[in-house]
C-alpha cells in the first residue's frame, strides 16, 4: 500500500511538471516559431500533450466518479488529435526537405476531421468510450465497441509518421541536418508515449496497480526528458540564428519558467495537509515557502549563469565571457551622463560650492553640456565667458594647482590617459578668490578628476567601435543567417537569401534614407524609394489604405518621433536638437536659414548636425526592419507554400 501511495504521489507530480513543461513550450513556440510550419506543426503535438496531462492532473484532485467525467472528456480533445498531429508534424517535416506530396497533405486533413468526429464520439456517445472506473492511482473510461477502430488507426498512424522522419533524415545531405534530425526522430515517439497509458487503462481496466502506476512513473519521466529534446531540436531546426543563441534562449527560458514553476508545484503537493504546522496556519506556511523558492530560484539562477553557460558553450566560454562583461561595462549616453553627474555632485560636496558643470567636446554629437549641478544661469554665464585661449596657455596643474582660475570659476581642461588630447572641460564654482585646497582635498579631487578622464576616454572609444560594428554588422548578420540555416536540396528560400540583399545591409542605405526624407511629402525620390520594399513598410499598408508611399512617410514619422526626447520641447538644448532638425527640416519644410536662426547656430554647423540627424534615423528604421525580420526569418530553408 505504501508503494502505491509513493508512485500515485510521484506520478501526480510528473503530471502536473508535464503539463507545466508542453504548456511553457508551446507559448514559447507560439511567440518565438509561429512563423514557422515546423514550430505550428510541433505547437498542435504539444497541445495534445497538454490537454491529456491537464485532465489527468485535474482527475487526481476529484474524489468521486460524476466529477471526474467533464475531465476524462477533456482529455480526450488531446488524445483524439495525437494522431492528425503526428501526420501533420511528419508532412511538414519531409516538406522541408523538398519532398512534396498532395496525397499526404489530404491525409493531414482527413485526420483532423477523423479526430473531430472522434471527440464527438467520446463526448456524445458510448461507441468510442464508455462509462468510468477506477483503478488505484488511475481513473479512466472503458473501452466502447469502436475503441479497437481507434487503437488500430492511432498506433498506425503513429508507425507511419515515424518512417515519415525516417525518410526525412536519409534526405538529409549534411551531417548537421542529420543531427537535428536524429534528435526529432528519437524524441518523435514522446507524445504517442504520453497518450498510451490511458489507451492501456482502458483496454485492460483491471491491470494490477503497482504495475500500471510502474509504468506511468517510468514513462512520465522519459516523456518529460523527449519532449525538451524536441523542443530544442524544433527550435533550432531550420532557424536563422546560431545555434548557441537558440540553446540559451532555450535553457533559460526553461530555467526560469517551468522549472520555478515545477518547483513551486512540488513545495505545494510535499507539503503535509494538516490545517496548521509549527503552530502557524498551513496557507500562511504555504504562501511563505511559494515565495522564497519563487525567489530564491531566480538568485541561484542569476548566480549560476556563468556557470551554465559555461555548460551550454563549453568550446566558446572565453569569448561568451567576453561578451558578457562587455555587455556589462558598455556606457550608453544616459550611463556616461549619469556618472559624470555623480562625480561632479561628490567634487561640490567636497569643495563645498553650489555649481559646476562637465562638457564633453569630443562627443560624436558635437561639443556637449554632459552634466552640471546647481544654476543653469550661472552656468551658461561661465560657458559664454570662457576665455579659451587664456586656458589652453595655461597647464593643468601648473605650480602644484589641478585648476585654472579663471571668471570666478576654477576650470580643469580634461585629457586623454597619453595627455596629448583634450577631451572636455570640468568647471566648478570657486569658493575663493585664491586656490585654498587642503592636501586632502587636492588627492580627492585628483581621483574624481581621474574617474571623468577615463569615462570621457572610454565613451570616445566605445563610439569608435560602434561606428566600426555599423559598417560589419550586416555582413555579420548575413553570414550568421546563411550559416545558420539549413541548406536542404534546392531550398528556394535559402537561394532567394543568398541572393536578395535587404536595402538595411546595403552601404548607402543612409543616402537612401536622406532622399526618402527629402521627398518627405512627395516626389519621386518618394515614390521610388528603395525603402519602399522594407518589410516594416509593407507590414504598415492596412494602415494606410494600402498606398506604399503613405505607408513609408508613416514609417519614416515614427523613426523621426523615435528621436524625441522626453519632456517639453526646447529650441536650444542638445538633447533636443536632432528631433528639432529632423521635425524643422523635413516634416514642417522650412529653410535652412530660417531652422538654423531658430535653433541658434550657423548654417555650416547645421548641416554637419543634420548628417548625423540622418544617420540616426537610418540606424532606427534599421532596427524596426530587422527586430520583426529575426522572427519572420524562421522560414530560412522551409517551402512558402506551407
Amino acid at each position: 500500500m505504501n508503494t502505491i501511495y509513493l508512485l500515485t504521489g510521484l506520478n501526480q507530480l510528473l503530471s502536473s511538471a508535464i503539463t507545466i513543461l508542453t504548456f511553457s513550450l508551446l507559448v514559447y513556440m507560439i511567440t518565438r516559431n509561429l512563423r514557422s510550419s515546423l514550430g505550428r506543426a510541433f505547437a498542435v503535438l504539444l497541445a495534445c500533450v497538454c490537454f491529456t496531462y491537464a485532465g489527468d492532473v485535474a482527475i487526481f484532485r476529484i474524489k468521486n466518479m460524476p466529477d471526474a467525467i467533464p475531465w476524462l472528456k477533456f482529455q480526450w480533445i488531446g488524445i483524439a488529435f495525437t494522431p492528425a498531429a503526428y501526420l501533420h508534424f511528419a508532412d511538414v517535416l519531409l516538406r522541408t526537405t523538398n519532398a512534396h506530396s498532395s496525397r499526404r497533405r489530404v491525409a493531414v486533413v482527413m485526420a483532423y476531421f477523423f479526430g473531430f468526429l472522434l471527440i464527438m464520439l467520446a463526448l456524445k456517445t458510448n461507441y468510442l468510450v464508455q462509462k468510468p472506473f477506477h483503478l488505484e492511482g488511475a481513473t479512466q473510461f472503458t473501452a466502447g465497441p469502436f475503441f479497437t477502430i481507434f487503437t488500430v488507426y492511432f498506433y498506425t498512424t503513429i508507425i507511419w509518421g515515424t518512417y515519415k522522419v525516417y525518410l526525412a533524415r536519409t534526405r538529409c545531405l549534411t551531417s548537421g541536418a542529420r543531427r537535428r534530425m536524429t534528435y526529432l526522430a528519437i524524441s518523435f515517439i514522446a507524445p504517442a508515449l504520453g497518450i498510451y497509458p490511458y489507451m492501456l487503462i482502458a483496454s485492460i481496466p483491471s491491470l494490477e496497480p503497482t504495475l500500471l502506476l510502474s509504468i506511468l512513473f517510468v514513462g512520465n519521466i522519459g516523456i518529460s526528458i523527449m519532449i525538451m529534446v524536441m523542443a530544442y531540436s524544433v527550435a533550432s531546426f531550420g532557424a536563422l540564428t546560431p545555434d548557441r543563441v537558440v540553446k540559451h534562449d532555450l535553457v533559460h527560458f526553461m530555467l526560469r519558467g517551468p522549472l520555478a514553476a515545477i518547483l513551486v508545484v512540488t513545495v505545494i503537493q510535499a507539503l503535509p495537509k494538516h490545517p496548521s504546522l509549527l503552530g502557524l496556519p498551513r496557507d500562511f506556511i504555504l504562501a511563505t515557502l511559494i515565495v522564497a523558492v519563487i525567489v530564491l530560484s531566480q538568485l541561484f539562477i542569476n548566480l549560476a549563469k556563468s556557470f551554465i553557460d559555461g555548460l551550454i558553450f563549453h568550446q566558446d566560454r572565453q569569448e561568451v565571457m567576453w561578451i558578457s562583461e562587455l555587455d556589462r561595462r558598455l556606457l550608453t549616453t544616459t550611463d556616461l551622463q549619469q556618472a559624470l553627474e555623480n562625480i561632479l555632485i561628490t567634487m561640490c560636496e567636497l569643495l563645498r560650492v553650489k555649481n559646476g558643470f562637465i562638457y564633453n567636446i569630443n562627443a560624436r554629437q558635437g561639443p556637449r553640456l554632459e552634466a552640471q549641478v546647481g544654476s543653469p544661469d550661472v552656468t551658461e554665464t561661465a560657458l559664454a565667458a570662457i576665455n579659451v585661449s587664456d586656458l589652453v596657455e595655461q597647464k593643468n596643474g601648473h605650480d602644484g594647482y589641478h585648476f585654472i582660475i579663471q571668471n570666478n570659476f576654477w576650470f580643469v581642461i580634461l585629457k586623454n590617459k597619453a595627455r596629448d588630447k583634450s577631451l572636455g572641460l570640468l568647471g566648478i564654482e570657486a569658493r575663493t578668490a585664491d586656490y585654498d585646497l587642503t592636501p586632502s582635498e587636492v588627492k580627492s579631487s585628483s581621483l574624481l578628476l581621474a574617474q571623468t578622464e577615463l569615462a570621457l576616454e572610454d565613451r570616445l572609444l566605445q563610439q569608435e567601435i560602434f561606428m566600426v560594428l555599423k559598417t560589419i554588422i550586416p555582413e555579420i548578420e548575413r553570414v550568421q543567417r546563411l550559416r545558420s540555416a539549413v541548406p536542404y536540396t534546392d531550398s528556394p528560400n535559402l537561394i532567394a537569401e543568398a541572393e536578395s540583399v535587404s536595402p538595411v545591409h546595403q552601404k548607402d542605405f543612409p543616402d537612401m534614407v536622406k532622399d526618402a526624407l527629402k521627398g518627405y511629402w512627395g516626389g519621386p525620390k518618394l515614390n521610388s524609394s528603395p525603402l519602399l520594399t522594407l518589410r516594416v513598410v509593407q507590414e504598415n499598408l492596412g494602415e494606410n489604405e494600402g498606398s506604399p508611399v503613405r505607408s513609408l512617410r508613416s514609417v519614416l514619422n515614427k523613426a523621426i518621433e523615435q528621436q524625441r526626447p522626453e519632456g517639453e520641447r526646447h529650441m536650444k538644448t542638445s538633447d533636443w536638437l536632432i528631433y528639432n532638425i529632423l521635425d524643422l527640416k523635413f516634416v514642417q519644410g522650412m529653410r535652412v536659414r530660417d531652422i538654423a536662426n531658430r535653433l541658434a547656430m550657423s548654417e555650416s554647423d547645421l548641416y554637419r548636425k543634420q548628417r548625423f540627424a540622418i544617420e540616426e534615423v537610418a540606424r532606427t528604421l534599421k532596427e524596426m526592419e530587422t527586430h520583426g525580420a529575426t522572427i519572420e526569418n524562421q522560414e530560412l530553408g522551409i517551402p512558402k507554400d506551407l
